[in-house]
This record gives structure tokens, sequence and C-alpha cells, in this order.
């Protein structure tokens, strides 16, 4: 069975007793293209990808994984898919090249050539013990054996951690690589310049709900751009401006923010007063997440439906 979406998550729920730990939400990937998944712990991520590999049965909605149900064509499913958890567990007695041969082995797609290329560029010893080896190996272990894979769908929760700015550049490579390949990845990460870089699509969660969807350039439609500019005369007039916020002036400098349906009108107030400097800086990857989650990411992150992630790890040990 094919569809042009790799993922197609409606209005998908999930109880743990009388914890709602996903209220309607709702994720696309299509084929093909990288999907950012983003959402503080407990907001649902992890509940969400476990449903789709099969682990969990939803308590509502609809979900598709290449065009199967997870829960009922888990085990057709998962010869065309590749998993790498945030904390890669392995078999402490196997050497890491084992651990590659066996997952490769169970899809059914093991190819020596190319698991011998992954080796190589992620520096990984293979014949080393699964139980002496770092955090940061356990990972490239998993994702060594997802990109050597020939798996149609990637999904990736957290792959990077452990992983020094070096191997995080060799990942970001391999993604762009599956992409150009016409594989799919849904990649969850609190890491946003690694979103901002290789994502299509990016979808945002909270408390179970998807709040915002769709490319960066969509999301940042929606937010407004920071100008900061120099001229040599009083750049106060521009406050009044319709579409200028937040603005501030020291001297010949200034600084606001603008919403974005007003960037022309604003431009052109600014051409007159012949600015020295001009800089419009869009809204990061973070200020859009910000956005529904306040201006403490840790705070947000600590406190964010705590019984739920509670819930979903209780789940995760049954």
């Amino acid at each position: 069975m094919t569809t042009s979406n790799a993922v197609n998550v409606e209005g998908l729920e999930k109880n743990f007793g009388s914890t709602r730990a996903l209220d309607g939400l709702n994720l696309t990937i299509e084929t093909g293209t990288v999907a950012g998944f983003l959402g503080p712990n407990g907001s649902g991520k992890t509940t969400t990808i476990r449903i789709l590999l099969g682990l969990l049965k939803a308590d509502g909605g609809h979900a598709t994984l290449l065009g199967g149900d997870p829960w009922k064509d888990a085990v057709e499913l998962h010869r065309r898919i590749a998993y790498v958890a945030g904390d890669v567990t392995l078999w402490p007695s196997l050497t890491g090249g084992q651990a590659i041969d066996i997952l490769g082995s169970l899809r059914g797609d093991l190819d020596r050539i190319r698991v011998e290329q992954f080796l190589q560029r992620f520096d990984l010893d293979p014949t080393k013990k699964a139980r002496s080896y770092s955090k940061g190996n356990r990972q490239k272990v998993g994702l060594v054996a997802a990109f050597a894979s020939r798996a149609e769908l990637l999904i990736l929760d957290e792959p990077t951690n452990g992983l020094d700015p070096l191997m995080e550049g060799v990942f970001t490579e391999c993604v762009a690589e599956a992409k150009a390949e016409g594989r799919s990845v849904l990649l969850s990460s609190h890491v946003f310049a690694e979103v901002e870089k290789l994502c299509d699509t990016v979808t945002i969660i909270r408390d179970g709900r998807t709040v915002e969807s769709g490319t960066l350039a969509e999301l940042r439609h929606l937010q407004r751009s920071t100008i900061t500019l120099t001229l040599d005369g009083d750049p106060s007039s521009l406050e009044t401006v319709g579409g200028v916020h937040d603005f501030v002036a020291d001297g010949g400098h200034a600084t606001f923010t603008v919403d974005s349906a007003a960037l022309p009108a604003v431009l052109a107030a600014i051409a007159p007063l012949k600015p020295r400097e001009l800089v419009s800086t869009p809204p990061s990857l973070e200020e859009l997440f910000l956005r529904h989650y306040g201006v403490h990411p840790v705070d947000g992150a600590g406190s964010e439906a705590p019984q739920a992630e509670a819930a979903q790890s209780e789940a995760a040990q049954r």
C-alpha cells in the first residue's frame, strides 16, 4: 500500500489512567522530507513516537505509517523503519558491530559495505563490547544501524544526545543524504539550530495537542521580525508607524520588532531617513517555540505536564 505521506496522524488520543497524554494531536510527514517534532518533556512527543512504533495503542484518533496501521501492521512496518532513541540501549555482552548486524538482519537489509562506511564516518570501533561504550558511542551504534539501513522512514528521538560537535556535523550530513535518497525523517530534538538547519517542516506540540505546524517560512510569517538600524538623524518618528512594536532608541540607533504584514510599509518609512546600517532578523525557531511556552524555557520544560511525563514513564516500564 502506498501513500503520499510517510506519516498521517489525525486527532490522536492517549490516556494513562486519569491523565490525558495526547489530546487530539495532528502530525503529517510528507514522503521524502525531514519533519521536526518539538515540545518539552511531558508534552506528548514520546507517547506519539511509541504509538507510531506500535508499542502503544492509541485510545482515539487515526494514525498511518507508510500506509499501514502502526498497531496492526507493526511487524511488517518495522522492516521499513529505523528508530534511534535518545538513550540507545544495547546488549552489554555484544560488540557494537554485532548489535548493528542484528538490527540490520531483523530488517533484512544488512549491507556490510554501507555499515563499514558509516562506522568510519562516525569514528566508531565496532569490536568493543557495548558495556565499555560511552553514551556518545552507544548513540553512534544506533545511528550507524539506522543510516546504513535502507529504511524508508527514520524516526530519530533526540538522536544527538552525547555526540560531540564534530559528530553532530556528521549526523547533519547523514540526514541530508537520507532525504536526498527519498527517505523520510521524523526528528524530535531540543537542539533548535539542528532542527532549523535540517527540517522542511516543524510541528510544535503542547499538552498533547498540536499548537503550530508548517514550514519555517510559514511559521515565521506569524511572528515579528527584529529591525536594528543606525542613522545620522532622529529615528523616533518610526515609533508611530503601523506595525512597529517594542521600539527602543538611543541616539541614532534604534531597535524594534515589526509585524510581517507591515514590513514593506515600515521599510518605506525608513528609506527617507537614509540609514547607514540596517539589519532585519526573522524570528528564530527558538522564538517561535517560546511563543507557546513563555520566556523561560528551562522553567517551562521542567514544569510542563509532570503527571503526563510520569504516566508515560510508567507505561514504558510495563
